[in-house]
């Protein structure tokens, strides 16, 4: 987890943005359309929440691309 200079939790963005379709996560971060769209809006509880969930996430997503 990436955490900005205030200590909050910062993006997972690697500026490689494009919606796998067998997935509906992003190639680059893993997260969904909605996740990326509420970013800014999530808790900083959702925002772990995700964070916990992205390994998880491209280790599906490279097993079955």
């Amino acid at each position: 987890m990436i955490r900005n200079l205030d200590g909050s939790i910062g993006s997972p963005c690697v500026n490689w943005c494009e919606m796998n379709p067998r997935s509906n996560y992003c190639y680059g971060c893993f997260r969904s359309i909605d996740e990326i769209a509420n970013w800014s809006i999530l808790s900083e509880t959702e925002k772990e929440a995700v964070w916990l969930a992205l390994a998880l996430r491209q280790a599906t997503a490279n097993s079955s691309d």
